[in-house]
């Protein structure tokens, strides 16, 4: 149990979570800025890795030898050049202008505030500085906020400023890299589990367990037909985690809700984007992003309105 002596009621206040809210935004900024360029650093380290394997080449691509062998002394190469790269992470190195490589100071990478102060450009270069960043700090601050008036000043509701920040990345990264990280998409979905085991969400642990289950193979299943019939990947493996994660916070009554809210929005989004000749190549458009927004929808409209919402009886 959290200590009593703690003044919940002033830590957990709206303006206090919103501002803290407006720190975890700026956070997330460089979340969905170098999780997908760490993951494909891991992934070309990982291919050449394998791709030095000169006997396996010959093995299992049935090319000759010598030509395996010219393969892999070759992508040894790269993989050294690789692996001399500079350190590359979430912490390191600090944030600076892509263009100019202007690193920035402390005040210059305040939340919402410095963005605000260089007037969208850059101190040094005055090159742009995209609204995005402020917009991501600016929505995770007001979603903390909402949160605080919708589950009150306790500890649970930090547990659902978790769950928020991670689809606000998870949304983000897949729109502009059709990526769903598992490194996010997995925690979410056990810390959804956990949530309900220890009461900190109004979903029973059974429809937790439901709710991932089901959420995971609904998508797995319709994907599956699919690719069968059509011959073409419709759908990722990310997509059914997500809706698995959904499942496990929301609980399997509302993954039915989450989909079809999801599923309209984004043919309207994907309609606009085909007359505006803005589809980009391949002629796709995530999923994950409408999936997270419709979490977010029952999140805060809560079950019960839902429900009302599709004629069911709560």
């Amino acid at each position: 149990m959290p200590p009593a002596s703690i003044d919940w009621s002033f830590w957990l206040s709206p303006w206090v979570l919103g501002v803290f809210g407006l720190c975890i935004g700026s956070f997330l900024n460089v979340v969905i800025h170098r999780l997908p360029l760490m993951l494909e650093r891991q992934w070309l380290h990982e291919s050449a890795a394998q791709l030095t394997d000169a006997a396996a080449m010959a093995r299992v691509a049935q090319v000759p030898q010598v030509e395996a062998d010219k393969l892999a002394k070759a992508v040894d190469d790269y993989g050294t050049k690789i692996e001399s790269l500079a350190p590359f992470g979430i912490a390191a190195p600090r944030s600076r202008c892509p263009r100019c490589g202007h690193q920035l100071r402390w005040h210059e990478n305040l939340p919402l505030i410095g963005w605000l102060c260089l007037g969208g450009k850059c101190a040094a270069c005055k090159a742009p500085i995209s609204a995005r960043y402020p917009l991501v700090e600016l929505t995770t601050g007001l979603a903390f906020a909402a949160l605080s008036w919708r589950f009150g000043e306790q500890p649970a509701t930090l547990a659902w400023c978790g769950f928020v920040a991670a689809l606000i990345a998870l949304a983000m990264i897949d729109w502009d890299t059709t990526l769903l990280p598992d490194s996010i998409n997995q925690p979410l979905l056990w810390a959804g589990v956990l949530a309900s085991l220890i009461g900190w969400t109004p979903v029973s642990l059974q429809s937790s367990v439901i709710g991932a289950i089901a959420g995971y193979l609904s998508l797995w299943s319709i994907a599956t037909v699919y690719e069968r019939l059509r011959g073409q990947i419709g759908m990722a493996p990310g997509d059914f985690k997500l809706l698995a994660a959904l499942g496990a916070w929301l609980g399997w009554q509302m993954l039915l809700p989450v989909v079809l809210g999801a599923s309209a929005v984004g043919a309207v989004v994907g309609l606009l984007m085909k007359v505006t000749s803005s589809l980009r190549e391949g002629r796709y458009v995530p999923f994950g992003p409408f999936l997270a927004g419709g979490g977010l929808v029952v999140l805060f409209a809560g079950r019960e309105t839902v429900l009302s919402w599709l004629g069911w009886v709560a």
